[in-house]
Order: C-alpha cells, then structure tokens, then sequence
C-alpha cells in the first residue's frame, strides 16, 4: 500500500513536471534581448535567459507581443552577493509621454543585507505610487516567481502566489486606470547607484562585476494586440483596445474577472504589515496638498 501511494504520488509530481514545462514559454520565441551587445543570452534551447551587468554596459529584453490585460508569471533569481548599487527591472509598459506602467524593481544591497522590492503603477504617463517591500527569502539562492495580474478591476502584484499589492480600478470615483493601452513586457540589469541603494549612499563595487540575474518559466496568459486595434484573447479576436470586454471576459481565462477572495486580502495585509517599508499613501510631507485621492479609498 505504501508503495503505491508512493508511485501515486511520483505519478502525480512527473505529470506536474511536464504540465510546467509545456506551458513554459521560450524565452527565443517570446522576446527579444534589445540591448547589452551580447550581456543578454538565452540559453538551454530557450529555457533560461540571463542578463549581465559590467562597467561598460547593462542589458535587457523586451516581448515580441503587446498585452492588454493578463496574468504574466516569471520567475527570476537575482544577483547574488554584494548587488549594491544595481537594479534588476521587469515591468510592463506602453510607450509616449502618457504611458502606462506597471512596475517590478528590485534594487541590490551590500551582501548581507536585503533586497528592496520597489513597486509602481503609471496611469497616462503619471506615476509616484510607490510601494517598497523587503522579501521574506533571499531572492538570490533560487528562483522565485513573480507575477502581475491585470485585469479590467484590478492590478495585483504576487511573489510566489502571494498578492502583495492590489491598485484597483477607481474610475469612478476620478483615478485613472490602464486599461486602453497595450503593453509590452520588458526587462533590464543596469547601474543605477546614483539612487538605487540607500538612496544612492552606497555604490556599485565593480570589483565584484560582472553581475548576473537569471530568468525562466515566462507565462502569458493574456490578451495580445493583433493587427487592426484588436486584441486576441485565447483563441478569439475581439474587438478594438480598450474595448469589448464581454466578449474578452468570455474568451480570456479566470484571471479576467479575478480578484482577491477574503483569504487572499488576509494573506496581503498580512506581507504589508510585516514587508512594507514605504507606501506612498502614508506620505504627506511629499504631498502638500493632499494624498492622492485613491488612497483614502483602497
């Protein structure tokens, strides 16, 4: 009997094991690496990509396909050691002065001391709506997947499945809201040490130079814009950006009309109690004149 629990569950951990590596992208036909001459790679047959940071250049890629709205996973482990001073980016964007963009950022550290997780959302080209979070792991030992959930109610950010963040749709009440424009997802190594790490204090030790992260396990379970103004939810082309989202709803997945359960938000205040350290909602003295409005009504 045991042995057959024990073969039941090898069974159940080997389908596991396929499910995930079908529905991994790869990474050659998925993206483009745009810049770093050569600093980005990607690696085992399209499984793994990695950037590289020198004193001479960063590096970074950018999807071959737009998003308007989707769950987007991918998993990275960053830069190990003494990362002070670099900035591992991995954010979706449109493009122009009224862009829209969602934002990862993950800023290095002195070795021992922890990453800072920087969050941001831009609304028509408008953002300073940050959100720093401190990790409960080392982010460099292993892979961790990090996810953005766009909807046409919600933007939730999760690390590992837990949700960390929730901006939500408040249209109604006056705050802008992506929703019209595709995105593209783009990421990036490079030096930022004039603000990256205590606010520019501590410097990129390029002794320790050439700095690496890793990436693997993309998924994009998504609307992708399509020739013409639309977008192609599963297998369906539906009408133009920004509009018909009945009929996106009933092509697109679950995550399309998804948000966060009583448990969920639980969990989420929870990781904010104890991993947030700056929320710009609960910073006056940078707005003389009030806060902005959506943070009387999250």
């Amino acid at each position: 009997m045991a042995s057959r629990r024990v073969s039941l569950l090898l069974g159940v951990l080997l389908a596991y094991s396929a499910a995930f590596a079908v529905s991994a992208a790869n990474f050659n036909q998925e993206f483009d690496i745009t810049w770093g001459d050569g600093r980005g790679n990607i690696l085992d047959n399209g499984q793994l990509l990695t950037l590289t940071l020198d004193r001479t250049s960063g590096s970074g890629f950018q999807s071959r396909h737009e998003y308007l709205f989707g769950k987007i996973d991918m998993q990275l482990k960053l830069v190990p050691g003494n990362s002070a001073g670099t900035v591992t980016a991995y954010y979706l964007s449109s493009q122009g002065s009224t862009h829209d963009e969602i934002d990862f950022e993950f800023l290095g550290n002195v070795s021992g001391e922890p990453y800072t997780l920087h969050t941001n959302v831009f609304t028509q080209g408008q953002g300073q709506r940050e959100q720093q979070f401190r990790l409960w792991f080392d982010p460099t030992n292993d892979f961790h997947t990090y996810s953005i959930l766009w909807n046409p109610k919600h933007i939730i950010f999760m690390v590992d499945d837990m949700p960390i963040r929730d901006f939500q749709n408040l249209e109604s009440k006056g705050v802008a809201f992506p929703k019209n424009q595709p995105m593209r997802l783009y990421s990036s190594l490079w030096n930022a040490d004039d603000w990256a790490t205590q606010g520019g204090r501590v410097k990129t030790d390029w002794s320790h130079a050439p700095f690496s992260a890793s990436y693997r396990g993309f998924r994009a379970d998504a609307c992708v814009a399509v020739a013409g103004g639309k977008t192609r939810c599963g297998a369906a082309a539906v009408g133009t950006a920004g509009a018909g989202a009945g009929a996106a709803g009933a092509a697109a997945g679950d995550w399309y009309n998804q948000e966060l359960d009583l448990t969920l938000q639980q969990r989420m205040r929870w990781v904010q109690r104890k991993y947030m350290i700056y929320n710009y909602c609960t910073d006056p003295k940078r707005y003389p004149q009030g806060l902005p409005a959506e943070c009387s009504m999250q």
